[in-house]
């Protein structure tokens, strides 16, 4: 009878200290501002840039793709580019496949090396 009674009271004074609804939400409202913060954030900036390079490309300039090409503009449509990668090659690549600008002359100089 004890044990019982102890029980018992332990079961009545439970209820009386249940968290808030706000102390029951923060941790996840902190969580997801730094999710934010640190993955979404910089994600979004990341494509932004993206988007401003592509749109920015003209013909001569010299880029690399996604897969590691380097070659020079020689012709732009809305969604391809023709690049040409050696002399009288030419591929034709999607532009969201460019990765980066380089420098005029890089190709020169990945060809002497």
């Amino acid at each position: 009878m004890f044990f019982i009674s102890d029980a018992m009271a332990q079961a009545q004074g439970a209820g009386a200290g249940e968290p808030s609804l706000l102390a029951t939400f923060l941790p996840l409202l902190l969580i997801f501002a730094v999710m934010y913060f640190l993955l979404i954030r910089p994600q979004i900036k990341r494509q932004k840039e993206h988007k401003k390079l592509i749109e920015s490309i003209e013909k001569g300039d010299e880029v690399a793709t996604n897969g590691g090409m380097l070659g020079r503009v020689v012709n732009l449509g809305d969604t391809l580019v023709v690049l040409e990668i050696a002399d009288g090659t030419s591929v034709v690549v999607q532009r969201f496949a460019i990765a980066s600008v380089m420098p005029k002359g890089t190709i020169k100089d990945a060809r002497e090396a």
